[in-house]
């Protein structure tokens, strides 16, 4: 037999999952590590604890399966993606924490980079926002307060990278110092355009380009993994940011193709194909990945809350775990009228109101615990049929159908709900590991052993949930959502 090994380096966990070459998990295993907040705001990994936990889950998963080294014919590797490392060249010395991706500290040089009146190149050489989410200002702000790194750094002692770049070097020993275009692509360093390190904007931040990995393609050469790890070396032929991976891993491969994540918030993601396009309405541009040659864009969007809008029906009791909702919102026909507008921590796309509030409407003495339930799953999808439009106007391509993954996938009326609202298919894999799914079939396009077709072919439906709702309705519906929404905008906005 033969192996595909996926690495899925997470947030607040390390996975490897053995793959099938036809793309059925074999074996898995996890680790999880320590989130460390040292201030309000910051959020801190410990680089070897990253290293560690990855190593040991994959060398776990190959225990488990049984399976050699000399077995596995491809490696892939996916990743939390915007959290930022700084280790010396030639040792691979972690010189500093990792600075996670929802780390705040450098909300202060972003709102000083926009007062100069930069965020518009920003946004148009690297298709992001000037926020504290990416990797360039956090890079900067190491260069600024590590005793000596920028000196170094510009000596060519200090390099610079994301989760995935980090692996890399420590897999090969330190032989290679890389990423993928779709991991470059979230650092606020990276032009769509170019498909190269920015150096205007390098000059901007004050960071040296010896610092910056090379970038290879998503299906490229990384070396291979140094034999005393697994036992003999096994080529690195993938490697993706995680949101990417899962959106190969739905095998959406074609323009106008999205799947959506739905964790504790949604993760959107739609095919714009072989072009970058750009977002007055504040969703992100991005690539995809580079395979065949051959670079695919994406326009992604967040929903802030989506698994957390039912862990919020859980705290006030209404159910007691999240399984439960689906039963009882099924207990009436519709929500009778009611609204929920989710916004506990404002609204991102479309809205991009952080003083918007979650908000409850059209309440009368007949709601029930189950409109309450429904009302909340609605608002979920309701959020994401708003980014859907988005993304259709912004890119003038129809979605087809929506591919999903995600704890709420398994929630079969919130994606009869989903599919309703949206007017087109909602479709549920099979395989729901669809990220680490998603690296592993990159490797093994990488490796030669799968074609991009036979990726097609792979993907495999588990449920598919169809529109029931005239259009007429369905727009009335979204009407009436919208006028939800304006009463909780600005909520918390002080009055003066």
């Amino acid at each position: 037999m033969k192996y595909l090994l996926a690495l899925d380096q997470g947030t607040t966990s390390s996975r490897a999952i053995l793959f099938s070459l036809e793309g059925r998990p074999v074996a898995m295993a996890q680790r999880e590590f320590r989130q460390l907040y040292p201030r309000p705001g910051w959020v801190e990994h410990d680089p070897l604890e990253i290293w560690e936990s990855q190593l040991g889950v994959a060398q776990e998963a190959l225990r488990q399966a049984g399976v050699e080294a000399k077995e596995v014919v491809a490696l892939g590797l996916t990743n939390q993606r915007e959290t930022t490392l700084v280790f010396e060249r030639g040792t691979g010395r972690p010189l500093y924490n990792a600075i996670v991706w929802q780390d705040r500290r450098t909300a202060s040089l972003c709102q000083e980079l926009k007062a100069q009146g930069l965020e518009p190149l920003f946004r148009e050489r690297t298709g992001l926002l000037l926020d504290p989410y990416f990797s360039g200002t956090k890079l900067a702000w190491l260069l600024a307060n590590v005793p000596g790194l920028r000196e170094r750094a510009r000596r060519g002692e200090v390099l610079f990278g994301t989760v995935d770049t980090w692996l890399l070097y420590r897999l090969t020993g330190g032989r290679v110092h890389a990423t993928d275009p779709s991991n470059a692509s979230r650092t606020l360093l990276f032009n769509l355009h170019t498909l190269s390190w920015d150096e205007e904007l390098l000059g901007i931040l004050g960071i040296p380009p010896a610092m910056l990995p090379e970038v290879r393609p998503s299906d490229g050469e990384f070396g291979a993994t140094l034999p005393e790890l697994f036992g003999a070396p096994i080529p690195i032929r993938g490697v993706l940011g995680d949101q990417q991976a899962a959106l190969f891993g739905q095998a959406a491969l074609a323009a106008g193709q999205g799947k959506c994540t739905y964790g504790t918030g949604a993760f959107l993601l739609l095919n714009t194909g072989e072009r970058p396009v750009p977002s007055p309405k504040g969703l992100l541009s991005t690539v995809a990945w580079s395979v065949r040659g051959k670079v695919s864009y994406a326009l992604e969007g967040s929903v802030f809350m989506a698994g957390a809008v039912v862990g919020w029906l859980q705290g006030l009791g209404l159910i007691r775990e999240s399984a439960e909702v689906e039963a009882l919102a099924r207990e009436v026909e519709d929500s009778g009228g009611v609204y929920l507008v989710p916004a506990f921590t404002g609204l991102g796309a479309p809205y991009w109101d952080p003083y918007a509030r979650g908000a409850i409407l059209g309440l009368t003495r007949g709601t029930s615990r189950a409109h309450l339930a429904r009302a909340a799953l609605e608002g979920v999808a309701f959020q994401v049929l708003d980014v859907v439009r988005a993304m259709e106007g912004e890119a003038g391509l129809s979605l087809k159908e929506l591919r999903v993954d995600g704890g709420m996938a398994q929630n079969a009326l919130f994606l009869e709900i989903q599919a309703d609202l949206l007017g087109v298919p909602v479709l549920r894999s099979r395989v729901t590991e669809t990220t680490a799914l998603g690296a592993a079939w990159m490797a093994g396009v990488g490796a030669g052993v799968l074609g991009l077709e036979a990726v097609r072919e792979a993907w495999t439906l588990e449920a598919r949930f169809l529109p029931r709702l005239s259009p007429s309705r369905r727009e009335a519906l979204h009407q009436d959502w919208r006028r939800a929404v304006e009463r909780a905008l600005g909520w918390a906005r002080e009055e003066g």
